[in-house]
């Protein structure tokens, strides 16, 4: 953790209660001094793996739990159902030096409500740690300037073309002049699937006929050669 000026910070309520779990015993010795310094803070324990984590979990109740991602055995967001199971009150702020967007859609997925990365300064940890308590959400700055760019990315994809694979083919069948009968068999599908796939293929290409269809499918070059499977 990068150094920081010590954030100041006076509090009536009662101490935000920590669990730090990291496999290093050095950044869990770390992560206790920054927190320890601050006021509001105590740190209940630490846990050098998952099924630590979990049995501490249990027997703390801590407010804020301090989650690494990569570790010994299971990783921190595979067992992230497990701790808040543990420990339901909680709030997980997961600490990592893995800074790819999808690492955050997946801790968040697996029910934390933080993600900072390791590089962080000492003053942004402490904040984090405070926001999550209150039940706020928070990502590191970098992460969530990614996190964003990834997300208008997929939505841009996905606004281009809204179809899943399978909607892709059966167009790419039906603009061959197939019937629903003939995809069913292509495919290995219902007579109903396939007409489902149809007229989801029409809703949301807002087409009406065949030959918008059929032009469609051409445009997207679902009709070269080199897509022609049968």
């Amino acid at each position: 953790m990068a150094t920081a000026q010590k954030t100041k910070h006076t509090a009536a309520t009662a101490p935000i209660r920590v669990l730090i779990v990291d496999d290093h015993t050095l950044v869990r010795s770390g992560l206790r001094l920054l927190l320890e310094a601050e006021d509001g803070f105590v740190v209940e324990d630490e846990a050098a793996d998952a099924e630590q984590a979990v049995r501490l979990a249990r027997l703390h109740k801590p407010d804020v739990i301090l989650l690494d991602v990569v570790m010994p055995g299971r990783s921190g967001i595979e067992a992230a159902g497990d701790i808040l199971a543990a420990a339901p009150k909680a709030k997980i702020l997961v600490l990592s030096m893995q800074d790819d967007p999808s690492y955050v859609r997946q801790a968040f997925s697996a029910g934390a409500i933080g993600y900072l990365l390791k590089e962080a300064a000492d003053d942004e940890l402490v904040q984090a740690v405070r926001d999550v308590a209150s039940g706020k959400r928070y990502v590191h700055p970098i992460l969530g300037a990614r996190l964003a760019a990834a997300e208008a990315e997929a939505k841009a994809r996905a606004d281009a073309d809204p179809l899943s694979e399978r909607e892709r083919e059966v167009l790419r069948l039906l603009a061959l002049g197939h019937t629903n009968q003939e995809i069913a068999k292509l495919l290995y599908i219902s007579v109903r699937t396939a007409e489902t796939h149809r007229a989801h293929v029409m809703q949301k290409l807002r087409l009406s006929t065949r030959a918008e269809l059929v032009r469609h499918a051409l445009h997207q070059g679902l009709l070269d050669p080199a897509n022609d499977g049968d």
